[in-house]
């Protein structure tokens, strides 16, 4: 059985980088009939953020991404490590190393001056006398000396590593007894049964260490998929202007969840030519091995355009309720489904929905000085007046692309007359969606109202 695992940091908050971790490794283990682990790694204790673990939580239930069993939270677990440590002093594969902060800053100042790597130079490693006092020791992994580690990378093929250049005796507990990230990692790892590990490829260094203390405690090594990073359009590295912001950010700016997560699952793999998958052809198709070697590059342009797909294709029932959280009840109209339907084909966002929404439903304050200034003439009151009195007499008063013909003939105008000046007097814009879907929603008793009040407001 596949088990994957998503295992944040509670630092900050999730942003769409983790986002797409997560989302590869829950496609992974559902297409697979495995198993999608979340766990939270909060060692950290100084740094950690209550605030952000909970906000990780929220952006999973937002986005649908369910996980199996409970959170599993490091800060929990310290017992547990103090145990796997003493394991492995016990056999001797790993050792107390008693060096101060001063002779390890005054070894590595000798080492730089000679032009050698900077690194720990085993003091301790096979110490038998007896231990300096006033030290507290930090606890060291017994690293091979020589020889490569090695592993298949699901998408960089064959990696390999010379245990001379990037090991020394790592340190696995801090001298307050704390385990270190690489340790807690392989401890939680093996003991959650995760078999196939799905991650930033920031962490390829982190490998090789970690595949030491999977050998040294005799756990299997899992199977390592390293993702490349999202860089911005420039291919350099994401910022918070270019998108890498927290992820419940992109619903306060109006995305639906499914768009964003067909926009991440796109950012470094494909399906042929497809573009818009559903969570269920995600699962269906994806497969950590077809993933990009090659950094992906992130699109606003491309996220937007999905965006709109999806809004219009969504049920009207799902953007009401997506409306309200822009504060714009659609339920509340009686001619609600035929609003959303109006909306739908213009929004790229929930956003630009809720806004339009808001300037057909609710009856203008004001009117854009630009559009007034080109379009109201000396004629438009005129014009308006005359339309306002055909429509009260007219008996299909919910025909309004008919009635209105109907007035442009008999009075021998054009559409272009007085289109414009409809449309600033029901919606206070010069744009909007037809005047005529406009009037249909909102009704004769209120499309006579804001003509009305626009004729006062031109004649004052």
């Amino acid at each position: 059985m596949v088990i994957t695992r998503f295992a944040p940091s509670p630092t900050g908050y999730l942003h769409i980088g983790g986002l797409r971790t997560a989302l590869y490794n829950y496609l992974w283990a559902k297409r697979t009939g495995g198993k999608f682990l979340l766990r939270i790694e909060d060692t950290d204790l100084k740094r950690n953020s209550l605030e952000a673990a909970q906000a990780i939580e929220e952006a999973f239930k937002w986005t649908g991404l369910s996980y199996d069993g409970e959170v599993v939270y490091q800060s929990q677990r310290f017992d547990l490590y103090k145990e796997y440590v003493r394991k492995l002093l016990e056999e001797e594969k790993a050792y107390y190393c008693y060096m101060s902060k001063e002779e390890l800053d005054a070894m590595r100042e000798e080492q730089i001056a000679k032009k050698e790597r900077p690194r720990y130079n085993g003091k301790y490693r096979d110490f038998k006398g007896t231990p300096p006092l006033g030290i507290e020791p930090v606890v060291r992994i017994k690293a091979p000396l020589s020889g490569e580690i090695a592993f298949e990378d699901g998408v960089k093929g064959r990696v390999s590593f010379k245990a001379e250049d990037i090991l020394d005796d790592f340190i696995i507990a801090r001298s307050d007894g704390t385990p270190t990230y690489n340790f807690t990692v392989v401890v939680d790892d093996a003991l959650m049964g995760v078999n196939h590990v799905i991650r930033g490829d920031d962490h390829l260094s982190n490998t090789p260490k970690q595949i030491v203390l999977y050998e040294a405690f005799g756990f299997s090594v899992p199977k390592f998929f390293h993702v490349p990073m999202i860089n911005n359009p420039q291919g350099k590295k994401l910022s918070k202007r270019d998108g890498a912001m927290d992820v419940m950010e992109y619903k306060n700016m109006g995305y639906l969840s499914e768009a964003l997560l067909n926009f991440l699952v796109r950012l470094g793999w494909s399906h042929g030519d497809q573009e818009i998958f559903s969570l269920e052809e995600m699962i269906a198709f994806f497969d950590p091995h077809d993933i990009n070697a090659s950094a992906s590059s992130y699109n606003q342009q491309k996220l937007e355009w999905l965006n709109a797909q999806y809004i219009k294709n969504a049920p009207s029932s799902r953007l009401w309720d997506e409306a309200l959280n822009f504060g714009v009840d659609l339920r509340s109209d009686k001619n609600s489904a035929a609003l959303a339907d109006m909306l739908r084909e213009r929004a790229k966002t929930m956003i630009q929905l809720a806004n339009m929404a808001k300037s057909i439903i609710d009856e203008p304050l004001s009117y854009d000085e630009e559009a007034v200034k080109k379009f109201v003439t000396p004629t438009a009151a005129a014009y308006l007046k005359s339309y306002v009195a055909f429509l009260k007499n007219y008996d299909q008063s919910d025909a309004f692309e008919g009635a209105t013909n109907e007035f442009l003939e008999k009075n021998a105008l054009k559409l272009k007359d007085i289109a414009q000046l409809i449309r600033i007097a029901l919606t206070g814009s010069s744009v909007s969606p037809s005047i005529f879907e406009v009037m249909g929603v909102i009704g004769l008793k209120a499309v006579l109202e804001r003509i009305q009040k626009f004729i006062d407001f031109i004649e004052n």
